[in-house]
């Protein structure tokens, strides 16, 4: 175990476990499985896709068998599109050729998607087996990676199906972001600024103090693993009080419910999520201050924002009949009425459940 790789605690009552954070981590993974009690010999099943594991594969399989475990390697294809039923028996397959038992581990060692549908399979092989999670995208990092949410998308909707499984382990390793397209970085800087939003004044400032936030070539390392970690901590302190989404971890969803209305609507993987994300915080910020919950200030300096990192913040040509209609299947809905997530000033946010359509209407026509 490197003792220069940062450690937060998700302190869990029936399940904690540590994010580890720290440049050339990677190679740490089998001493770090070791350190939290797996034991030799256990079988592990890496799930990953052909990008990624063409940078990182061999390391991590070379790092577990140096630690005497027994490594199988899978490979899926990868985006938004293979979040679905079809990879989830491709991996259980895998699980069965590899002879996994319920001691065993699957590791998802990529984005998002990788880390979605390895821990939805995780929970449903054996009624349940252990996970661990390697996130090399931004946007896993700081949120798809910790929290145990797994799931895949369903034709009517996204994260329709799935289950909350805990992982024992988040390895992040901000080294493997200088191998992911430009894209895909800024569209994981929405979910760092949707912590300064909803909870962190102080990072959304040095977010605000930087001249450049877009390009990772000019972020200095010691910037982004502070980022990184403020981040992370939010995600876990929010998960620690409220692990199954009754309460506070909804605020998690901030700009999440326009954000999944675009990428049902649009289709997915025109936009990425985070891209989604970022026109969703723009536009229910937008709602709030339509409700006067919030000063026409903070919008723009969220929007500024956004815009500094490189992400869309324009409204696209959505029928608003069928953003009405989308916005009734989101999962959030409750005794049919949406959930939104609602900024009052930034750092602070509340949910509010009696948005009428009339409302939405007019907040989606100014943004157009």
């Amino acid at each position: 175990m490197n003792k220069e790789n940062l450690h937060i605690k998700v302190s869990l009552t029936s399940n904690p476990y540590e994010i580890v954070i720290g440049g050339n981590s990677l190679e740490d993974i089998g001493d770090e499985l070791l350190n939290i009690g797996f034991r030799e010999g256990l079988k592990v099943l890496v799930v990953s896709n052909k990008e990624v594991s063409e940078h990182y594969g061999d390391c991590i399989i070379q790092s577990l068998i140096k630690s005497k475990y027994n490594p199988k390697l899978l490979i899926l294809k990868a985006g938004e599109d293979q979040k679905n039923q079809s990879s989830i028996d491709l991996i259980h397959d895998a699980a069965y050729e590899a002879r996994l038992e319920r001691g065993s581990l699957m590791i998802a060692l990529g984005g998002g998607v990788i880390g979605d549908i390895t821990g939805f399979a995780a929970a449903t092989w054996l009624r349940g087996i252990h996970v661990v999670q390697i996130p090399t995208t931004l946007l896993a990092m700081v949120d798809a990676s910790i929290g145990g949410k797994t799931g895949i998308n369903h034709s009517k909707g996204k994260n329709l199906i799935g289950a909350f499984h805990q992982p024992k382990l988040v390895l992040i390793d901000p080294k493997t972001l200088f191998t992911l397209p430009s894209r895909e970085f800024k569209a994981g800087m929405a979910e760092i600024i949707k912590y300064g939003v909803i909870s962190d004044i102080e990072l959304f400032e040095l977010l605000e103090r930087q001249n450049n936030i877009s390009d990772l070539s000019k972020i200095k390392e010691k910037l982004l693993i502070e980022i990184i970690r403020r981040s992370a901590k939010s995600k876990a302190e929010i998960v620690v009080k409220d692990e199954k989404e009754s309460g506070v971890r909804a605020f998690l969803n901030y700009g999440h419910t326009f954000g999944h209305v675009i990428e049902n609507l649009c289709g997915y993987g025109k936009w990425l999520h985070g891209e989604a994300v970022a026109m969703g915080m723009v536009a229910v910020g937008q709602l709030a201050v339509q409700r006067g919950l919030w000063k026409e200030i903070d919008s723009k300096r969220q929007q500024q924002l956004i815009e500094k990192a490189g992400l869309p913040t324009k409204w696209p040509g959505l029928e608003i009949e069928r953003v009405l209609s989308s916005l009734k299947g989101d999962k959030k809905v409750k005794n049919g009425k949406v959930t939104f997530v609602m900024p009052l000033k930034i750092g602070d946010v509340k949910l509010f459940n009696n948005i009428s359509n009339k409302e939405i209407h007019e907040c989606l026509e100014k943004l157009r």
